[in-house]
């Protein structure tokens, strides 16, 4: 099974001092890294077909994925339906409203990296949206997918999966 095929979509709100920042992100359920992160101070549409524009730039193969995500107004919006048909990529979502368990993964993921980012350390509230950014762009991008450890994933971080499955693939053929 390759990375990619099934992925996840959700957005959190920080709150900052100077307003609230929007984070979202899609990850890839295979090994748990994140693809794409896109943030701003507002949570329409645009922030989500941003994440996957910048998914897409960093992981071409994301096309024909299945992305699974919430009912939110960001992803049953024209905007995003048309971005997801673009790249290929096929939209799942629950059928009715108020599963919470249906997005436990993502869900899993902000808790995480608001404890081992922000609350354990910082109160955001006492942080601007810009520094909130780059806490957040730090921690997905350097931290948790290229040194955290996942047991998920056999006690490796995301990329360090990621790239032994493409070693494997590779010595394979």
């Amino acid at each position: 099974m390759p990375a990619c095929r099934i992925s996840g979509a959700d957005i959190t709100e920080i709150k900052a001092k100077d307003g609230k920042l929007y984070t979202s992100v899609i990850f890839d359920c295979f090994d748990l890294s994140v693809l794409g992160i896109a943030m701003s101070t507002n949570m329409k549409a645009e922030l989500c077909v941003q994440t996957l524009d910048n998914a897409m730039a960093s992981y071409p193969a994301l096309r024909g994925t299945i992305l699974h995500s919430d009912r939110g107004a960001q992803y049953t919006s024209d905007l995003y339906r048309r971005a997801i048909t673009r790249y290929g990529i096929r939209q799942s979502m629950n059928s009715a409203g108020g599963r919470c368990h249906d997005n436990a993964r993502c869900e899993s993921m902000w808790a995480r990296m608001k404890t081992e980012s922000l609350y354990d350390r910082y109160d955001p509230e006492q942080l601007t949206v810009e520094q909130l950014k780059s806490l957040v762009w730090r921690f997905f991008m350097s931290y948790w997918n290229n040194r955290r450890i996942c047991s998920a994933n056999g006690g490796l971080p995301p990329m360090v999966k990621r790239n032994r499955f493409y070693a494997a693939q590779t010595m394979a053929a």
